[in-house]
Protein backbone atom coordinates (compact mmCIF):
# COMPACT_ATOMS: atom_id res chain seq x y z
CA UNK A 1 0.00 0.00 0.00
CA UNK A 2 1.44 3.31 -1.06
CA UNK A 3 0.80 6.36 -3.17
CA UNK A 4 3.84 7.39 -5.20
CA UNK A 5 3.93 10.92 -6.58
CA UNK A 6 6.80 12.20 -8.73
CA UNK A 7 7.01 15.99 -8.40
CA UNK A 8 8.84 17.50 -11.41
CA UNK A 9 11.79 19.50 -10.10
CA UNK A 10 11.08 18.23 -6.59
CA UNK A 11 11.02 15.08 -4.53
CA UNK A 12 9.34 11.78 -5.21
CA UNK A 13 6.77 11.22 -2.50
CA UNK A 14 6.16 7.64 -1.38
CA UNK A 15 3.23 8.02 0.98
CA UNK A 16 2.21 5.14 3.22
CA UNK A 17 0.31 6.90 6.03
CA UNK A 18 -2.45 9.49 6.09
CA UNK A 19 -2.86 11.28 9.43
CA UNK A 20 -5.92 13.49 9.85
CA UNK A 21 -7.12 15.77 12.58
CA UNK A 22 -10.78 15.14 13.43
CA UNK A 23 -12.69 18.22 14.63
CA UNK A 24 -12.57 21.06 12.15
CA UNK A 25 -10.96 18.80 9.54
CA UNK A 26 -13.01 15.61 9.13
CA UNK A 27 -15.89 16.71 11.33
CA UNK A 28 -17.91 19.71 12.41
CA UNK A 29 -19.22 19.85 15.96
CA UNK A 30 -18.12 16.23 16.43
CA UNK A 31 -20.04 14.85 13.44
CA UNK A 32 -18.25 13.45 10.42
CA UNK A 33 -18.85 15.63 7.37
CA UNK A 34 -20.87 14.19 4.51
CA UNK A 35 -18.70 12.48 1.89
CA UNK A 36 -15.70 11.98 4.19
CA UNK A 37 -16.48 8.37 5.11
CA UNK A 38 -16.70 7.28 1.47
CA UNK A 39 -13.43 9.00 0.58
CA UNK A 40 -11.55 7.57 3.56
CA UNK A 41 -12.81 4.08 2.71
CA UNK A 42 -11.55 4.48 -0.86
CA UNK A 43 -8.13 5.71 0.30
CA UNK A 44 -7.77 2.84 2.78
CA UNK A 45 -6.72 0.63 -0.13
CA UNK A 46 -3.68 2.84 -0.75
CA UNK A 47 -2.80 4.36 2.64
CA UNK A 48 -2.91 3.39 6.28
CA UNK A 49 -5.29 5.95 7.77
CA UNK A 50 -4.87 7.46 11.22
CA UNK A 51 -7.08 9.99 12.98
CA UNK A 52 -5.57 11.95 15.87
CA UNK A 53 -7.89 14.04 18.00
CA UNK A 54 -8.65 15.52 21.36
CA UNK A 55 -12.23 14.42 20.59
CA UNK A 56 -13.75 17.59 22.03
CA UNK A 57 -17.30 16.37 21.40
CA UNK A 58 -16.71 12.71 22.33
CA UNK A 59 -18.10 11.37 19.05
CA UNK A 60 -15.02 10.40 17.03
CA UNK A 61 -15.06 6.68 17.84
CA UNK A 62 -18.74 6.31 17.02
CA UNK A 63 -18.53 8.45 13.87
CA UNK A 64 -15.56 6.53 12.51
CA UNK A 65 -16.88 3.05 13.39
CA UNK A 66 -16.73 0.65 10.48
CA UNK A 67 -13.86 2.46 8.75
CA UNK A 68 -10.42 0.85 8.41
CA UNK A 69 -8.58 3.49 10.47
CA UNK A 70 -6.53 3.85 13.63
CA UNK A 71 -7.94 6.35 16.11
CA UNK A 72 -5.73 8.07 18.67
CA UNK A 73 -7.55 10.17 21.27
CA UNK A 74 -5.09 12.62 22.79
CA UNK A 75 -4.98 14.24 26.21
CA UNK A 76 -6.43 17.73 26.40
CA UNK A 77 -3.06 19.38 26.92
CA UNK A 78 0.02 19.03 24.73
CA UNK A 79 -1.86 18.07 21.56
CA UNK A 80 0.47 19.91 19.18
CA UNK A 81 3.46 17.97 20.51
CA UNK A 82 1.50 14.71 20.63
CA UNK A 83 0.49 15.02 16.98
CA UNK A 84 4.08 15.76 15.97
CA UNK A 85 5.32 12.75 17.97
CA UNK A 86 2.67 10.57 16.33
CA UNK A 87 3.81 11.37 12.78
CA UNK A 88 7.46 11.02 13.77
CA UNK A 89 6.75 7.50 15.03
CA UNK A 90 5.14 6.61 11.69
CA UNK A 91 8.01 8.15 9.71
CA UNK A 92 7.53 11.71 8.51
CA UNK A 93 9.09 10.98 5.12
CA UNK A 94 6.23 8.60 4.23
CA UNK A 95 3.36 10.44 5.83
CA UNK A 96 0.78 12.94 4.56
CA UNK A 97 -1.03 14.96 7.21
CA UNK A 98 -4.24 16.98 6.97
CA UNK A 99 -5.43 19.52 9.51
CA UNK A 100 -6.70 23.03 10.12
CA UNK A 101 -5.97 23.99 13.71
CA UNK A 102 -3.06 25.62 15.42
CA UNK A 103 -2.24 22.30 17.07
CA UNK A 104 -1.84 20.73 13.59
CA UNK A 105 0.86 23.18 12.44
CA UNK A 106 3.96 21.22 13.46
CA UNK A 107 2.51 17.93 12.19
CA UNK A 108 1.85 19.45 8.75
CA UNK A 109 5.27 21.09 8.58
CA UNK A 110 7.12 17.89 9.51
CA UNK A 111 5.51 15.41 7.13
CA UNK A 112 6.39 14.70 3.51
CA UNK A 113 3.14 16.38 2.52
CA UNK A 114 1.15 18.68 4.78
CA UNK A 115 -2.30 19.75 3.61
CA UNK A 116 -4.20 22.48 5.43
CA UNK A 117 -7.94 22.65 4.93
CA UNK A 118 -10.35 25.52 5.23
CA UNK A 119 -13.77 24.75 6.56
CA UNK A 120 -16.62 26.01 8.69
CA UNK A 121 -14.20 26.57 11.59
CA UNK A 122 -11.67 28.33 9.39
CA UNK A 123 -7.98 27.53 9.68
CA UNK A 124 -5.14 28.88 11.78
CA UNK A 125 -2.91 31.24 9.80
CA UNK A 126 0.29 29.63 11.05
CA UNK A 127 -1.03 26.23 9.97
CA UNK A 128 -1.80 27.53 6.48
CA UNK A 129 1.77 28.86 6.26
CA UNK A 130 3.23 25.54 7.44
CA UNK A 131 1.38 23.44 4.86
CA UNK A 132 2.72 22.51 1.43
CA UNK A 133 -0.84 22.68 0.03
CA UNK A 134 -4.01 24.46 1.12
CA UNK A 135 -7.33 22.92 0.09
CA UNK A 136 -10.73 24.62 0.22
CA UNK A 137 -12.20 21.77 2.29
CA UNK A 138 -11.58 18.20 3.41
CA UNK A 139 -13.31 16.64 0.40
CA UNK A 140 -10.97 18.47 -1.98
CA UNK A 141 -7.97 17.49 0.15
CA UNK A 142 -8.89 13.80 0.12
CA UNK A 143 -9.60 13.98 -3.62
CA UNK A 144 -6.04 15.28 -4.15
CA UNK A 145 -4.76 12.00 -2.74
CA UNK A 146 -7.14 9.99 -4.93
CA UNK A 147 -6.00 11.97 -7.98
CA UNK A 148 -2.27 12.61 -7.41
CA UNK A 149 -1.78 14.41 -10.73
CA UNK A 150 -3.61 17.35 -9.15
CA UNK A 151 -0.85 17.47 -6.53
CA UNK A 152 1.78 17.37 -9.25
CA UNK A 153 0.22 20.41 -10.88
CA UNK A 154 0.29 22.27 -7.56
CA UNK A 155 3.74 21.22 -6.30
CA UNK A 156 5.89 21.12 -9.43
CA UNK A 157 8.90 23.42 -9.34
Amino acid sequence: MMIKIDIPGGATLELVHLVCDYNGTLARDGRLLEGVSRRLAALAGDLTIHVVTGDTFGQARESLAGLDISLAVLAESGQREAKLDYVRQLGVERTVAIGNGSNDRDMLAATALGIAVLGPEGAAGATLAAAAVVAPDILAALDLLSNPRRLVATLRQ
